[in-house]
Order: C-alpha cells, then structure tokens, then sequence
C-alpha cells in the first residue's frame, strides 16, 4: 500500500495570513526606513503644534495665526495666539521632550519596561522642595517655588544614585530602582504632612500634581531650556554607553566603556529632563513610561535611534493630549495631565496583561 501523501505545508499569504501584512514585518520595515520614519514624526509633531495654536474655546483660522506671528495689530486674536496658545505650545513640546527621552533612559538603565522617570524619586523630589519653599519660606510665585522643585529633583536623583551605588557591586538597575521606590515613598509622606499644615501649599500642590502646560508663566520657558538642551545632549552622549549595557556589565566593560560613569551620566540626563519638565508643566504621568514602549516598536532597541524617536513621540502625544483636552469639553478643557491618565490607564493595564512581557 502506497503511504498517504503528506498535507502540503501552506504557502505564506494563503488563509488568514492574507488579509494583511504580519505586524512583525510591518516594524522591521519601519525600521529599515528609520530616518524617514523619524522625518514623519518630525511632520506630526508640526501639524499637532499648529493644530495646538489654532484649536481651543475660540478656534483661530490659518490666516489669523499667520497674521498674529507676524503682523500683530493688537486684535483679540492676535492676544489669544501670542500670550496664551504659543507660550502653551512651546511648554508642551519642551515637556513632551524632556519626558520622552528620560523616560527611555530610565527603562534602560533599569532594565525595568514598567519604568517612568518618576521611578528615580525625581517627581517627589520637585514636589517636596516646592511644598517646603511655601510652607516654611512663604514663596508665593511661580517663578519662585518652580526652581525650589527643580532642586529638589536634582537633590532627589542624588539620594538615589548615592544610595543605588552604596554597595559593593555598585549601582545596578535593581539597587537604583529600589532606592528609588525608597526615596519616593520616603519624600510623598514629608509632602502629605507638609501639605495638610497649610492650605496655601495645599492649593498649590494639588494644581501642580494635576499636571498642566496652560497657563504657565512664559518667561519659564527661556530660563528652563537651557536645561533641557544639556540634559538632551548627555542623552545623546549615553546612548553608546547604554546599548553596550544592555549586553551585560561585564560586556560593557569589556568593550572599554566605564559602567559607573555611563549610569551617573544617564541619571543626570534623567534629572535634568525630568526636573525641568516637572517644575514648570507638574507631574505629568504616564508619558515617560507610554512613549519608549510605542517609540521601540518604531525604532527598535537601539538608543541613538530610540531617543529621538522618543522625544518626538513624547512632544506628539502631549499635544494631542492637550488639544484632545480642549475638545472634549469645549468651550471649558481638561487639563491635559487628566487626558494623559485617561489614555495611560488603560496602556498600562495592557502592557501588564501581555502574555510575554517586554523584556530590556
């Protein structure tokens, strides 16, 4: 008797598989053309802060934005574009940056893909100096209290690294993380007893844990850039560093890269992204830990591509955030760290509940 043949195996494209292109495939193509990807993001991110120009409780044409850039006549319009919609815009991208990137750099050098820069005490930290700054100094301004949360986050980041770094073997992603949970709960208790010792604090607080780029004072803007310029540029620096380290310790050093210089790098970028963004705009959460995770799909692991993508990402989902915001609930808005709860909740269960968790 003849053996019965085989089943022929079924050709690629037959079936189900041909009602589109395999989502695997779909990212490897995207990263082959990562430099016109990145452009795209570049458009995006143009189109949304003109879109965020335009768009709010009284929507501004094309040619009235045009014409309140650069031939001002004093008109209602022209007010509403230059001292409100453009000083927002330009918060939202700083912040969107500044937290896309560090929020990369704390998921890899934590090797944590559940990390957002808050994770390094840097949130609490800008929060327990602001609060202090009124409760015992009586800073009412803004333009006071911001740079009060700015040291903070920077004094923050170094309890953390120091004690991340106090054991023998050094400052590893678990050591960091952990003196990180630790300072972090440690400085939310000091803000919470601070907080309900003066209302003034509180009001203030409860406003900036909200998270908000409006109404923020402009001349902010000029004085935190500079921050946020050299926290990218240590960024970029790091990347080198942070890809080898995710070989291994021990392959790091190997290559010839200094493991304990790379991580203080890295957490300094962390904080000056970090501080800057959460002084001036509040604790705008779940961007840092959303944007690496969409950003990685597009770019893959490697960090010199990884950051750029993320802070392009970041300034984009912020602004669409913003922009939602005012949508939603027009002619009033929501504040746009409410939209990014709305749409970080729910990423955050997803990522959680995936079979196969991404791994670092």
């Amino acid at each position: 008797m003849t053996a019965p043949a085989r089943p022929l195996p079924a050709r690629r494209g037959s079936g189900r598989l041909a009602a589109g292109p395999r989502p695997g495939r779909v990212r490897r193509a995207l990263r082959r053309h990562r430099p016109a990807v990145l452009v795209a993001l570049l458009a995006l991110t143009a189109l949304l802060a003109a879109a965020s120009v335009m768009v709010g409780a009284r929507t501004v044409a094309p040619s009235g934005v045009w014409s309140a850039l650069w031939h001002p006549a004093g008109s209602e319009e022209d007010i509403i574009v230059r001292s409100l919609r453009v000083p927002r815009t330009a918060f939202g991208l700083m912040a969107g940056v500044a937290l896309g990137v560090a929020g990369a750099l704390t998921q890899g050098h934590t090797r944590n893909p559940l990390a957002d820069p808050g994770l390094l005490g840097v949130t609490q930290g800008a929060a327990f100096a602001m609060v202090l700054g009124i409760f015992a100094l009586g800073v009412d301004d803004v333009r006071g209290y911001v740079w009060f949360g700015f040291a903070g986050a920077l004094l923050a980041s170094v309890l953390v690294f120091a004690f991340g770094g106090a054991g023998r073997g050094g400052a590893t992603p678990l050591t960091l993380a952990l003196a990180g949970a630790a300072v972090t709960a440690l400085l939310h208790g000091l803000v919470s007893g601070l907080v309900l010792l003066d209302q003034q604090a509180m009001d203030t607080y409860r406003f900036w844990q909200a998270g908000a780029i409006a109404g923020r004072d402009p001349e902010l803007l000029p004085r935190l850039l500079p921050f946020v310029l050299a926290g990218l540029v240590l960024a970029m620096a790091n990347a080198p560093g942070l890809n080898a380290l995710a070989l291994g310790e021990d392959v790091a050093r190997s290559l010839g890269h200094r493991v304990g210089l790379t991580r203080a790098v890295g957490v300094t970028a962390i904080t000056l992204l970090t501080g800057a963004a959460v002084a001036a705009c509040g604790a705008l959460a779940f961007l840092g830990l959303i944007v690496p995770h969409l950003a990685r799909s597009l770019s893959g692991p490697d960090h010199r591509w990884l950051l750029p993508f993320s802070g392009l990402l970041g300034a984009a989902l912020l602004l669409a955030a913003d922009v939602g915001g005012r949508l939603v609930a027009r002619p009033g808005e929501l504040e746009v760290g409410i939209m990014l709860a709305l749409i970080g909740g729910p990423f955050f269960v997803a990522l959680v509940r995936r079979r196969k968790p991404v791994r670092l």
